[in-house]
């Protein structure tokens, strides 16, 4: 079988918009490649802040690509006419199966975070020094490896945060990074929640693969009220790495599930979309304790008061 492959180049802060974009018509989501220098033979990198970010999508050649390639083509446009960010011109190319299933491996590389955590693609080979945490990570096309900004930050929170026995919840979990993060630290029940089935799959392969199966409960879903009712007040620590309208939109439900005295964590907010979030989690009875931030994107900690 052979794939399209779309390529455009944008601006950080567009990345975002351009990424769920594309992400409605590719069925296995997108590539992320962030600009970035390698060190130790290639081996670990570094980021390069601010420079342009390059957004990968395929779709299969089967017979619909050219109508989604103009409806993306159109999308973009409006995109880059109102002048927010910079979205470059849309690039396209054919790819074989074997060339589609192996592309993306090239953009992860070991990836170090905060004082602890480190992140090993399960295909390179990376031998811990002293204290360090492994977590070994196959994400699939487009979930959370810790080289986005929030989830880095989510992941920094997380080493901060966690402490033996906790109980966490991790909604929209992707790969499952940050709750494998949160059970290599010591939290011994995590419940994640996404409504991806890719995701869910990923995340399960990933929780096996480090050997955390018993401890991380992955389930396909949404953090609704029915949910939040039946585990009202369970959670030490939730997370939630989604964007601010859908933070916002779910605000009283992540309050409700929080247990007394215990935090929430969100992140996937770019900076001028704070009131989106922030409004109704205050309102939701939270209380803002702690904010981080790269760039534009921000990480805010609440605590539910006892």
């Amino acid at each position: 079988m052979q794939w399209l492959e779309l390529t455009i180049q944008t601006h950080p802060e567009a990345v975002e918009s351009v990424s769920e974009l594309l992400s409605t018509y590719s069925r296995d989501g997108v590539v992320i490649e962030e600009p970035y220098e390698l060190s130790d033979d290639g081996q670990e990198y570094r980021i390069l802040q601010g420079q342009p970010v390059i957004v990968h999508a395929y779709l299969p050649l089967d017979g619909t690509q050219e109508q989604k390639k103009q409806e993306i083509a159109q999308g973009l446009w409006h995109f880059s006419s109102i002048g927010a960010h910079f979205v470059g011109e849309l690039q396209t190319r054919i790819v074989d199966e074997e060339d589609w299933a192996n592309a993306w491996k090239d953009y992860y590389h070991v990836t170090h975070i905060g004082q602890r955590l480190v992140i090993r693609p399960s295909w390179r080979e990376y031998t811990p020094k002293n204290d360090e945490v492994v977590l070994t990570l196959d994400p699939g096309m487009a979930f959370g490896t810790g080289v986005h900004p929030t989830t880095r930050m989510c992941l920094e929170r997380v080493e901060q945060l966690v402490q033996p026995g906790m109980k966490l919840l991790d909604v929209g979990t992707g790969s499952g990074i940050l709750a494998l993060a949160a059970a290599k630290l010591g939290a011994t029940h995590i419940e994640a929640i996404d409504n991806s089935s890719v995701a869910v799959e990923s995340s399960k392969a990933n929780a096996e693969m480090n050997g955390l199966q018993e401890q991380i409960h992955v389930v396909l879903g949404v953090l609704d009220e029915e949910t939040a009712v039946r585990t009202a007040g369970q959670y030490d620590l939730v997370l939630a790495n989604i964007i601010a309208h859908i933070i916002g939109s779910i605000a009283p439900q992540l309050a409700q599930v929080v247990a007394p005295d215990g935090l929430l964590v969100v992140s996937g907010i770019i900076e001028a979309r704070r009131p989106d979030a922030e409004g109704p989690l205050l309102a939701a009875g939270l209380e803002l304790v702690e904010e981080m931030k790269i760039d534009d994107w921000l990480a805010l900690t609440y605590r539910k008061r006892a």
